[in-house]
């Protein structure tokens, strides 16, 4: 597969409230990956301010905010997020089709403001999360299968697509088909530690799979040279990822 194409899907999570930490980690990765995520802990630091000063690296930005409340709220908070310009952003399917569609409804009314629509992708089950936690929330069946049920309920609410592990990947192609975007978490090379991850693969076997993007964060950003490390994925994944 092109190198560039590679690089394209693969975003870094710069999951840090440290403002230096975040621009200098940015710096270093122009031209080395094709994004960065910024979550909870960056935001929560820093608001839309900092946000709009990453946003001049130049990298596009996925705002993983995981926006889960009622449709209104939601509503209010997608259109405020949209003003971020980010390329991408998350909310929880588990928030229901009334709050799905509100969101999807928010992000079409930003382009009346001029601002060009997020994609937005629901979060189906959190790759920290296994069977067992499933069943100490009272939710049955296996971890795919509630996968498939909530990213059906997104497509269906007109969601551009999902957060999903690399484990349901095939399964939602074949249900979702191929312009459903999947946003793989949870992405450990071979060469680094698992963490709090339950539900992982390496990048080329996400992109193998067919992720639309692959989310990679401690393996790049605690390497001693976080460039080299980026370049490291890229060439792996070239190297094993057939044409």
């Amino acid at each position: 597969m092109d190198p560039a194409a590679i690089r394209a899907r693969l975003l870094c999570a710069l999951d840090t409230m440290e403002r230096s930490v975040a621009f200098g980690l940015a710096d270093k990765l122009k031209g080395e990956v094709g994004g960065i995520k910024l979550g909870l802990e960056f935001v929560t630091a820093h608001g839309p301010d900092g946000v709009a000063a990453l946003a001049e690296s130049g990298l596009p930005i996925f705002l993983d905010l995981k926006f889960n409340d009622i449709p209104n709220t939601v509503a209010g908070a997608v259109r405020a997020a949209g003003r971020m310009k980010p390329f991408m952003l998350s909310v929880h399917a588990l928030g229901g089709p009334a709050m799905l569609r509100a969101a999807m409804a928010a992000a079409q009314r930003l382009s009346n403001e001029g601002v060009k629509r997020p994609k937005v992708v629901a979060v189906t089950v959190l790759t920290s999360m296994d069977e067992e936690d499933l069943a100490a929330l009272g939710m049955g069946g296996t971890v795919g299968e509630q996968a498939l049920r909530l990213a059906a309920l997104a497509q269906e609410c007109g969601v551009d697509g999902v957060v999903c592990s690399a484990r349901e990947i095939e399964r939602l192609r074949r249900e979702c088909g191929h312009d459903f975007l999947l946003v793989v978490p949870g992405i450990r090379p071979a060469w680094s530690s698992a963490d709090d991850q339950k539900r992982i693969v390496t990048p080329a076997e996400a992109v193998a799979l067919g992720a639309d993007h692959i989310v990679v964060g401690r393996p790049i950003t605690r390497a001693d040279d976080p460039a080299e490390a980026a370049r490291r994925i890229l060439r792996e994944t070239v190297s094993r990822v057939p044409n």
